[in-house]
């Protein structure tokens, strides 16, 4: 992926370069020709005049809000923020350290298969201004949909009357959303983020551990957010404490006593069918919170694409409950925080997550968070997105 980026770069700067040199060549300043006859200085910008490897390299730097006010400034500076393969080295460049994604804001899958563009596609096939070339993605419009730190300044803003109506329906009590977790995340980690959950009021302050059971399913535990809205969690362990330990030491699987091994399908795949006790838990839940193994070299791709699916299957109103992935590691490195490249390398990337579980192919609303079972950082941004698809208003 690195030499890809770079490789990349290099036709970005080339097609920048190209474009500016056939549609405007007054921005060219060579030597002395800032000086015209008169003796007098052109007024050009002095970001303008600045070789185009300067110039993309000062957009690196730049937020794609930035970017976008960038644009506003002027046609030439319109046109060039507007180039495909501009915005497609941002995303490839970026994808790997976004902390979230989900069903809505993840990049077409064409998109990140098809090869490298050349420089025939970028903006030096049209005149600035000239909707003329029709290219299959608009990588602009993907990466702002996908980016975690443009999400949100993209979203319509409630009108007035929606915002009394919450106020009143805050009055009304709800009914508790109820959500099953399972996964390998919760018993491969050396830190159990269960535990941690259990043992961090400051976080999710713990409202009740009840005794009771609905349609024969065990309570779980409830859970407060933001200090007012409550919702409970089923944990779903795929064996007892002393065997998860024992394959956790060992490095050893162990026997899913979560689902029952059905074969495989046509294309070799496994097949499973939850027990009966699962199938009773998905049936009454609103929604499932998977947590995945998200260190390098950790996870059975087609087992756990065919786990997922088994469980979404079985529940009643499938296609409507949401699924959250918690892409988890026991704690962040110190010098992942410092270095990019480095925290890409400690984790798998939410999008190669996404891809792994086979996200994209469910009809389920569905989203990917990063999440350090150490210091739960990212939970609560994963637990708002699920409880705003249960319904909840969340202000």
């Amino acid at each position: 992926m690195a030499e890809k980026i770079q490789q990349l770069e290099s036709v970005v700067i080339s097609s920048l370069r190209r474009f500016r040199d056939r549609y405007f060549p007054e921005k060219v300043v060579k030597d002395d020709s800032a000086v015209g006859d008169s003796g007098k200085e052109q007024q050009y910008g002095l970001l303008d005049s600045l070789p185009v490897d300067v110039q993309f390299l000062i957009m690196t730097f730049l937020s794609p809000a930035d970017l976008c006010h960038l644009g506003a400034t002027s046609h030439y500076w319109r046109a060039m923020v507007r180039d495909p393969l501009l915005w497609r080295y941002f995303l490839l460049r970026d994808m790997p350290y976004w902390p979230s994604i989900d069903h809505v804001t993840i990049p077409h899958p064409d998109l990140l298969d098809t090869p490298l563009i050349s420089e025939d596609m970028s903006l030096d096939d049209r005149e600035e201004g000239n909707e003329g070339m029709k290219l299959q993605f608009d990588y602009m419009s993907e990466y702002l949909k996908g980016c975690p730190s443009s999400r949100q300044q993209w979203l319509p803003s409630r009108p007035a009357y929606e915002v009394v109506t919450s106020f009143l329906q805050l009055l009304v009590p709800s009914s508790e959303p109820r959500y099953a977790m399972f996964g390998p995340g919760m018993e491969q980690l050396d830190v159990s983020l269960v535990t941690r959950l259990m043992r961090a009021p400051d976080i999710l302050p713990v409202s009740g551990t009840p005794h009771r059971q609905i349609n024969g399913v065990g309570s779980g535990i409830s859970y407060v957010f933001n200090n007012q809205h409550k919702f409970n969690i089923l944990t779903l362990y795929s064996t007892n404490s002393r065997e998860r330990e024992r394959a956790r030491v060992e490095q050893e699987s162990f026997s899913n006593k979560l689902f029952n091994f059905e074969g495989t399908d046509d294309s070799g795949d496994p097949v499973y069918i939850p027990a009966p006790q699962v199938q009773q838990v998905c049936q009454v839940v609103d929604g499932f919170i998977y947590v995945a193994n998200a260190e390098p070299g950790r996870g059975d791709e087609k087992s756990e694409v065919a786990q997922i699916r088994a469980v979404l299957n079985c529940s009643k109103g499938s296609m409507s409950k949401p699924l959250l992935v918690l892409s988890c590691v026991s704690r962040e490195q110190p010098e992942a925080i410092r270095t990019p490249s480095i925290r890409a390398r400690s984790r798998t990337p939410c999008v190669d997550m996404a891809k792994r579980l086979g996200l994209p192919q469910l009809p389920n609303p569905w989203m990917v968070q990063d999440t350090v079972a150490e210091s739960l950082s990212g939970l609560l941004d994963g637990i708002s997105w699920l409880l705003r698809c249960s319904g909840v208003k969340l202000y």
